[in-house]
């Protein structure tokens, strides 16, 4: 097949009919090129703002426990800014990292379902701003509220289906491949979108115990990972670390 030969424009093709008017003659207007407005992402701030009675504000410095395994269950917490730290230690005394809560989302949500006791230590991880919602006030918004129900619900679909891949890591993958998702996971914490760069300040211990591996495994780790280029962070420990997405390649490789 010969290709088709492509006529300079305003050129007449030879034996071509002219082209049929237009029925309306106004000037056919160009789609912008421009993105419309973005739609503000879904908060839960207004709702947690009407609560009203039952509701309390708390700020806590890095390392400040919000409640202790064995605790009272009482309440529901909503953490609108910073990171914590959820802990579960045997009765022999070992201590493991089951989750780290990130910006508008819950914990202790448990106590919702007739559970008496907290099962888990939550502490701050760094300086936090949450709110201590009543376990009855609670009630009363998601059966008021459909907006803040649905949101919740989906919520907790979300920590489900985190548990069950914490699960499938924890069995099947090494222990490099662990601390690799970890820190996405972690540069993912309070945001739907892509990762963020930067993992405010954690200990190489915090790490060990999220992944399940010793302090000088995760050490190992770490600097290879730095040396690779996929993170940076300074050797001190007292600085954040920035993760670039290409530490996803861990993942794949291994």
């Amino acid at each position: 097949m010969q290709p088709s030969l492509i006529q300079p424009q305003g050129a007449k093709r030879r034996g071509s009919a002219p082209a049929p008017a237009r029925p309306d003659s106004r000037p056919e207007q160009r789609r912008s090129c421009e993105p419309g407005p973005r739609t503000p992402p879904f908060t839960l701030e207004p709702f947690v703002a009407s609560i009203g009675p039952g509701k309390t504000v708390l700020t806590c410095r890095t390392g400040q426990m919000i409640f202790t395994q064995g605790d009272s269950a009482d309440a529901v917490f909503y953490l609108q800014a910073g990171l914590v730290k959820l802990t579960v230690v045997s009765p022999q005394g070992k201590e493991a990292v089951v989750a780290i809560m990130g910006p508008d989302s819950f914990f202790g949500e448990a106590c919702l379902a007739g559970q008496r006791v907290y099962l888990s230590t939550a502490s701050a991880l760094t300086p936090c701003t949450l709110v201590r919602i009543e376990k009855r006030a609670m009630s009363r918004v998601l059966q008021g509220e459909p907006t803040v129900a649905e949101r919740f619900l989906s919520f907790l679909l979300a920590r489900t289906i985190r548990v069950q891949e914490d699960l499938v890591d924890q069995l099947l993958n090494s222990s490099e491949r662990r601390l690799a998702r970890a820190l996405l996971l972690l540069a993912r914490s309070g945001s739907t979108d892509d990762p963020q760069p930067v993992i405010p300040k954690i200990s190489q211990e915090t790490l060990a115990e999220m992944v399940g591996t010793t302090r000088s495994r995760v050490s190992h780790f770490m600097n290879k990972f730095k040396q690779l280029g996929y993170i940076q962070y300074d050797n001190s420990g007292k600085s954040d670390i920035y993760i670039h997405s290409s530490l996803s390649e861990v993942i794949r490789q291994i």
